[in-house]
């Protein structure tokens, strides 16, 4: 039969007819009440303090807990600047979240704040909030672990962990705890860009030249000629290859060499118009992107002449020049383009290990990743679960050294012994599939969180915001863990 429709005759309820249930309360198990009981605020104050410069100067500066908030909510939720401000005005949960005192139907401040917010806290700011809401979590989980972790005091992960080891150092007579594993593993967190091709960033060099002789020029006396620049022929060039779905290869070079030697002229109008009126009559955005514009130019230059495909520190945006390509081999992008990342993972806590724009060999990096674990909990791992790359000879000494395992099959024959083969075969089964949560981590923080975008336009934006994918990730983690234990 026909399912039951309640007909509401006045469609339209008027906004004073709606009927809120808070009576003037919060409800406590909300994830951003929870969540804000989680962040250790006070713990950073002093750093942020340090970061706004003379406290006697300026307007009053948002509390460490509204700026940070934002940024969380921001991030947690995938918003723009202006949506967030949006959704903050409109909930009271998120109010309370970066600390207002009262429901207030005004936003509290305005979008562009969040771009001053980014810049406060750079990457180690972050990480040390990362570290202080992990130990803080986990003397909350293990109350009984002693705080001092100088100590070589065994501290208590979860269940997962295996049976604390004891072993002796060469040379050293006290003996050292192991326990718990830490995974490690690299990967790109690509940035908002157009896919870069030779043409497109010449034309846009091309594009920017004429801009700038333009404002040059307009500063010389009347009655001078303006140099040319051919620029509508040189659109008209570009266009008509873009255009094509697929050009052949001598079309391709064709028009590069085109672009180029418009790009040359352009940047010698530049210098001639620059010695004449002074460079100083170009806007400092203007000025960052003719030295970018210069050192784009010489690559390209090279990349043509040579007929090489590859080049050190190759620019693939003129906006943001710090980006690299970086070949990860995948199928669904050969390349990426965007920061690298090294993350370890323990007891599912993420820790953001090295941060890079340049293409880096993940694998030296391992021992750098024990030593930080060693300080961070006072043991050694029992265990590292990482990839090929990280299975040097130079890291399997080290771990051997450490009597830490690493996983995967070891080198040389396999074992004659079956039964112990068996073994091995099962534990490198086991280490595989524990591996995977690393994997999985970086798909949530890529599907889920805003890792798979990074929208920032600046370097150390940049690299906050990716900082920061580490803390929420975290702190999910601890609200489901603690959402889970109501019902245990």
């Amino acid at each position: 039969g026909l399912a039951m429709y309640e007909h509401n005759a006045n469609q339209m309820i008027l906004p004073h007819e709606f009927f809120l249930p808070f009576e003037g309360h919060l409800n406590p198990d909300n994830r951003w009440v929870r969540m804000a009981s989680v962040i250790p605020w006070s713990d950073l104050e002093g750093t942020y303090l340090q970061s706004l410069g003379d406290p006697n100067q300026g307007s009053k500066a948002y509390t460490v807990q509204l700026a940070l908030g934002s940024l969380i909510i921001k991030e947690r939720l995938g918003l723009s600047d202006e949506e967030t401000v949006e959704a903050i005005t409109e909930n009271p949960y998120m109010q309370y979240f970066i600390g207002l005192p009262a429901f207030q139907e005004i936003p509290p401040f305005h979008a562009s704040s969040l771009t001053h917010f980014r810049k406060r806290f750079n990457t180690d700011l972050v990480n040390q909030l990362n570290e202080s809401i992990t130990s803080s979590q986990r003397k909350r989980e293990n109350p009984q672990d002693s705080d001092d972790s100088d100590d070589d005091e065994p501290m208590g992960g979860n269940g997962n962990c295996a049976a604390t080891s004891t072993i002796l150092v060469p040379g050293d007579s006290s003996p050292v705890y192991k326990q718990g594993k830490l995974l490690i593993d690299a990967t790109c967190a690509p940035s908002d860009i157009a896919y870069p091709t030779d043409i497109g960033l010449l034309n846009q060099a091309r594009e920017k030249l004429e801009k700038m002789i333009d404002s040059l020029h307009a500063e010389r006396s009347d009655g001078t000629r303006k140099p040319r620049t051919y620029r509508r022929k040189a659109r008209k060039e570009y266009l008509a290859l873009s255009k094509q779905r697929k050009p052949s290869y001598e079309k391709i070079q064709a028009c590069l060499k085109g672009q180029l030697s418009y790009v040359r002229r352009d940047l010698t109008h530049v210098e001639v118009l620059a010695d004449e009126v002074g460079l100083d009559k170009l806007t400092k955005k203007q000025y960052k992107d003719l030295l970018v514009i210069q050192e784009l130019f010489r690559q390209q230059t090279i990349l043509f002449e040579s007929g090489t495909h590859s080049i050190g520190d190759r620019i693939v945006s003129i906006p943001q020049p710090y980006i690299r390509p970086i070949v990860r081999g995948k199928a669904k992008a050969a390349v990426e383009f965007g920061a690298k990342l090294s993350v370890s993972l323990v007891d599912g806590f993420a820790y953001l290990e090295t941060l890079q724009w340049d293409a880096y060999n993940e694998g030296t990096l391992l021992k750098d990743a024990i030593h930080t674990y060693k300080e961070r909990f006072g043991h050694y791992p029992e265990a590292v679960l990482a990839d090929t790359i990280y299975r040097t000879r130079e890291n399997r000494e080290f771990c051997k050294e450490l009597d830490i395992r690493l996983s995967g099959p070891k080198l040389g024959r396999p074992t004659k012994d079956r039964h112990v083969r068996t073994e091995q075969k099962k534990l490198e089964k086991q280490d595989h599939g524990e591996r995977n949560a690393i994997e999985g981590k970086f798909g949530e923080g890529k599907r889920v969180y805003g890792l798979g975008l990074i929208r920032a336009r600046l370097q150390t934006t940049s690299e906050t915001t990716i900082a920061l994918q580490m803390v929420i990730m975290n702190i999910e983690k601890i609200l489901r863990d603690t959402f889970l234990s109501f019902f245990l």
